[in-house]
């Protein structure tokens, strides 16, 4: 993997621990030369990551929608920053540029942008791997709904194993490494409930 996109919160939560960790992420992977690809903004959990690889020497590309550039967010040290029009050409863009997505804490965007990678994904749109660093438990209610799902029929026990969990930064990209995306479809015939 040369490029990962990171999704994360726009604030940086209610524990430090949120911000040590997104902080220590981007210098992960600039010391594996892994580029970051993330949403090109200086606040919250997004300009910690982005510090953190930069602080390392590493490579940043930020993608911002243009009127969040006007807002006066948008990082100023980035190696680029590519301005779009909208929020959805921003996640084409961050999904073109990337090998790989990791999800950070964060709120309605990074959700909505995690379910959106992770949906292209198991319609096979793409196989790249997507991975949760999930801080001091974070997602742990999210990852139970997500088993409910496969629970109550919703969801293929294949496609919810295409997410790859862990607490430790060198542990899911160790995972992210060696993903497999799967072959089945999407689909949940009669017989199969």
């Amino acid at each position: 993997m040369k490029n990962i996109t990171v999704f994360c919160g726009s604030s940086f939560g209610s524990d430090d621990i949120y911000k040590e960790q997104a902080t220590l992420l981007g210098k992960t992977l600039a010391k594996q030369n892994i580029q970051l690809i993330y949403g090109g903004a200086d606040v919250g959990l997004m300009g910690a990551v982005a510090d953190g690889a930069l602080n390392e020497g590493g490579k940043v590309t930020g993608v911002l929608p243009h009127f969040l550039q006007s807002k006066e967010i948008a990082h100023k040290n980035l190696t680029e920053l590519i301005i779009v029009e909208t929020m959805h050409e921003r996640k084409t863009k961050m999904n073109d540029l990337c090998d790989g997505v990791i999800v950070l804490p964060g709120g309605y965007g990074t959700l909505e942008e995690f379910f959106e990678m992770i949906t292209w994904a198991q319609l096979g749109l793409h196989t790249k791997p997507i991975g949760i660093l999930n801080i001091d438990g974070f997602y742990d209610d999210l990852i139970n709904l997500v088993q409910t799902m496969v629970d109550k029929g919703f969801l293929k026990q294949i496609n919810r194993d295409m997410l790859l969990i862990s607490d430790s930064i060198n542990e899911l990209l160790d995972k992210m490494r060696n993903y497999q995306a799967p072959t089945v479809g999407k689909w949940i015939s009669k017989e199969e409930i």
